[in-house]
């Protein structure tokens, strides 16, 4: 059950603030240490996969991983995304707009994808299955952007809800690694980037006031996921 104990290792390193329950979503009122500080788990994880891409250490762990053979974790990925628009559907209460929603979690997306595939370009390391296309893990990148969108869209009024998007996000890493497609510190590294690149997007909030369909009362969106993309509909 070593994969379990991954599992449970990613999973509860996410542990950004308690979970309080508030009526109303508060302004963004902290300071710049507060800031720093929530920024330790995605810089940890990230120094920690680079640290054990060192060497001969993540052959050693990958011995240790059951073997699978499912391509769920290409679906998978885009699991946190979807619960976003699902709770959003169901009426729950929210941090942003849905086209805001959309326009960070976009951005997100963009910018964690541009540094993935720049660091494979650059390291060229091997996956377990040959291709020098392995560090870090885009898999994981993706459904960590997700989880983490998700978490700060509702960790203010539904805090279950906001963390829920970790498990599955982790268990797309996990996949990664029993399917034979990347190595623990692949995934780690995706993990952080991942996070990390949402805390910062959430912190600036760039394009904050562009909202071309503010006045639109019929615009409507809706979310589509196929095994290699993620999109959303808009209709007027």
């Amino acid at each position: 059950m070593k994969y379990f104990l991954v599992f449970v290792l990613l999973f509860n390193l996410i542990n950004f603030n308690g979970f309080s329950q508030t009526d109303s979503i508060p302004t963004k009122n902290y300071s710049k240490t507060t800031f720093i500080k929530k920024q330790i788990l995605p810089i940890s994880l990230i120094a920690t996969g680079t640290l054990l891409n060192i060497g001969s250490v993540k052959n050693k762990i990958q011995d240790k991983f059951p073997n699978t053979n499912t391509n769920i974790d290409d679906y998978l990925q885009f699991a946190p995304m979807a619960q976003m628009y699902l709770y959003d559907m169901a009426g729950f209460k929210h941090k942003n707009s849905v086209f805001d929603q959309t326009k960070y979690l976009f951005i997100s997306q963009i910018s964690s994808f541009i540094l993935t595939q720049s660091m494979k370009g650059i390291t060229k390391v091997h996956r377990p299955s040959g291709a020098r296309t392995s560090f870090p893990s885009g898999h994981t990148t993706s459904a960590f952007v997700g989880a983490t969108v998700l978490f700060h869209e509702f960790k203010d009024t539904e805090p279950f809800l906001a963390y829920s998007g970790y498990a599955l996000a982790t268990a797309t890493g996990i996949l990664r690694m029993t399917n034979n497609k990347h190595w623990l510190p692949d995934v780690l590294v995706g993990a952080g980037i991942g996070i990390l690149t949402v805390n910062l997007v959430y912190h600036f909030e760039p394009f904050k006031n562009w909202q071309p369909f503010k006045k639109n009362k019929n615009l409507t969106f809706t979310p589509s996921i196929t095994p290699n993309s993620a999109s959303v509909l808009i209709r007027f």
